[in-house]
């Protein structure tokens, strides 16, 4: 006689059960903190630096560096679209899209296993790099940049941060994959002896 089985029910979602997600992976967000914050802090204080220093539009160097002006430079300048300036005028959209970056992040990163130190360093980078210019968006309505590099777009630490949050992500996994693939490939090799003999 089949007796058919009540079914469970979904975990609630409740102020315990964040309690208890966070105890269980404080150390995983000491460090996504501790990093973005660094980062964040750094993003903010040279926004700060250029937005109370420089006139908008305009270019500044040490004197001692005004050799450097036809290559890099700071100039103060802001978009309203995404990194590097593309897609103007999309502050809603793009404040929406890093609120939810922000939040898969901070879901997925104590989730990411501690061997993957790359896929944790890439995340905090680019959860950094959508918290500062977030914050930008929030208060200001656009975002502030300021390093300038021969022709290409004007961009900042947090647009910064998050290119090279991606790189990371790139070069760690095809790390990953031809680790994978060595070890794969060592394991084979004893069992092709072993049919050899």
């Amino acid at each position: 006689m089949n007796v058919s089985q009540p079914l469970s029910r979904p975990k609630r979602f409740s102020v315990n059960s964040i309690g208890d997600f966070l105890k269980k992976f404080w150390r995983a967000y000491l460090l996504l903190f501790l990093i973005g914050g660094i980062i964040i802090g750094f993003d903010q204080w040279t926004k700060a630096m250029v937005r109370a220093t420089i006139p908008l539009g305009t270019d500044w160097l040490p004197a001692k560096m005004n050799w450097l002006m036809p290559y890099a430079r700071i100039r103060y300048w802001y978009n309203s679209g995404a990194a590097f300036g593309i897609f103007q005028n999309g502050n809603l959209v793009f404040t929406i899209l890093a609120i939810v970056v922000i939040l898969l992040i901070l879901y997925y990163y104590p989730l990411s296993v501690r061997e993957g130190w790359w896929l944790r360093l890439a995340m905090a980078m680019q959860f950094a790099g959508a918290g500062g210019n977030l914050i930008d968006r929030l208060i200001f309505k656009h975002v502030t940049d300021f390093i300038s590099v021969g022709n290409f777009a004007i961009f900042n630490i947090s647009d910064a941060s998050i290119s090279v949050g991606v790189a990371v992500l790139i070069l760690g996994v095809w790390w990953k994959e031809q680790a994978d693939k060595r070890r794969a490939a060592a394991s084979a090799a004893p069992d092709d002896e072993a049919k050899g003999e």
